[in-house]
């Protein structure tokens, strides 16, 4: 059988995704070429690059409301440059709450641009929490925030009312909530959590918020060129893209987000719940501030780590292991993940209970 998949990089995708892939690898759309080797160009891809950049917005409630969908190279990492080149004011500044490592690596971005001011962060704990009521900046050309943190456990429960553009970095965590979208001016994620494979980033933009730095902005980071070649402005990551699109076909045929967020908040109640119950594990983030997506936890004991580790794996499990830089363990439950898995997991947690006794 397949492994129960809590791998927090590239991770699970539904089964049926990976056959509709496989096959179009070997014979995509019956044209007896591959997908991976057809022209970007052709209408049989540009349709796929059409439909699913709708299908973005259709998903986020953002249909005529002036945003713009693309798919983009270069991961979450390449926007933390992006969005200060396209939207920090010449000689401006920028507000970001830091809750992480790549809240952090979007800071460290930032501050080649202009004055970056670090509304609160909670570095200081080991970003066990995420910090509240902090003031934003009213002249800040915007307000960035990470609304997960795979590292340590953190997910944003709430946003903050601003006037100035609100930007967000979803790439652990988008289609898995609903929120009311039309409040991000900005939002970026990373295919490989919960859209798709490695290699293609989305970023949903609202328009008119672009064009108003006064900075020269190089062609291929300008989103503004990205929107006038409609994600095309050179060879768009293919297969991630057709892959994305099939997930994203997936989670509307389920009933979109506010179907998974049911099964997402139960897989997360069911983990969260054996945690708090078992004297041998404990939570390692605030539990006001836990992540659906990504539960982080210890042993309290580390002389049964080694058995803990054996039953896991025996068990099926994979990619339990917390960060490197963290330690302990971390399951990821992004969208498609089942819910069997997680009760796999919490029937190990309570075998090991048993025999500790």
């Amino acid at each position: 059988m397949k492994k129960h998949n809590y791998s927090a990089g590239p991770c699970i995708l539904p089964p049926e995704v990976f056959e509709k892939s496989a096959q179009a690898i070997l014979n995509f759309n019956n044209l007896d070429l591959s997908i991976l080797e057809i022209s970007h160009r052709s209408k049989d891809f540009v349709a796929v690059m059409e439909e699913a950049r709708a299908l973005v917005l259709e998903l986020l409630g953002l249909e005529g409301k002036g945003y713009q969908a693309l798919f983009l190279h270069g991961g979450a990492s390449l926007e933390f440059l992006m969005v200060p080149y396209n939207l920090m004011k010449e000689n401006g500044k920028a507000a970001y709450l830091d809750t992480g490592t790549w809240a952090s690596g979007a800071i460290k971005e930032a501050k080649h641009f202009g004055e970056t001011v670090v509304v609160a962060s909670s570095k200081a704990d080991n970003y066990t929490y995420i910090p509240k009521d902090y003031s934003i900046p009213a002249d800040a050309s915007y307000f960035h925030c990470t609304s997960n943190n795979t590292i340590f456990g953190t997910q944003m429960k709430s946003f903050p009312a601003t006037n100035i553009p609100l930007v967000c970095d979803m790439s652990s965590d988008i289609f898995s909530r609903t929120l009311d979208f039309s409040k991000f001016d900005l939002i970026y994620a990373g295919a490989q959590k919960n859209m798709g494979p490695a290699g293609a980033t989305l970023v949903v933009v609202k328009e008119e918020i672009l064009g108003k730095t006064g900075r020269h902005i190089p062609s291929m980071l300008d989103y503004q060129q990205h929107i006038a070649k409609e994600s095309m402005y050179n060879t768009p990551p293919v297969f991630p893209i057709y892959a994305s699109l099939l997930t994203l076909q997936w989670l509307k045929n389920l009933g979109g987000i506010a179907a998974i967020e049911k099964i997402n908040d139960a897989k997360a109640q069911l983990l969260y719940s054996e945690i708090d119950r078992n004297s041998l594990f404990s939570g390692t983030a605030a539990k006001e501030d836990r992540s659906n997506m990504n539960a982080t936890f210890i042993l309290n004991d580390e002389n049964h780590t080694e058995t803990f580790d054996k039953m896991w794996k025996a068990a099926g499990i994979s990619g339990l292991t917390g960060h490197r830089s963290v330690g302990g363990y971390r399951a990821s439950m992004y969208n498609a993940l089942p819910l069997e898995s997680v009760q796999v997991l919490v029937d190990v947690m309570k075998e090991l209970e048993a025999i500790t006794k």
